[in-house]
């Protein structure tokens, strides 16, 4: 193993329970000593997936996060459920029809 995830690694940190997973190419990866887990962000009254179609997000008028493709993106993606959210502004968006639905709140770990 030529990576270990832990504080200054480079990637985003993200509290998840009772510890900090990382994203690493749109993964959430939990470092448990020699071995990286894959980890979800799990559909819950705080992360929920549902439809919020009176939410705005700040960007510029007319942008849907996952409507660019990957390579514009300038949100990170996060598995939360069966699907993948862009990380904004410490919340989790996700794009649906003309509108991104907000599926809450995640605690981004500072360095």
């Amino acid at each position: 193993m030529t990576h270990r995830h832990g504080p200054g690694c480079g990637h985003t940190a993200i509290r998840h329970g009772d510890h900090v997973d990382y994203l690493n190419e749109n993964r959430l990866e939990h470092q448990q000593g020699d071995v990286v887990v894959a980890h979800r962000i799990e559909v819950s009254e705080r992360n929920p997936d549902r439809c919020t179609p009176n939410h705005r997000c700040s960007e510029h008028a007319g942008h849907l996060h996952d409507r660019e493709p990957a390579e514009h993106r300038h949100h990170p993606m996060v598995p939360h459920g069966d699907h993948e959210d862009q990380l904004h502004e410490g919340r989790l968006h996700r794009h649906h029809g003309d509108h991104c639905d907000d599926h809450g709140p995640v605690e981004v770990v500072l360095p």
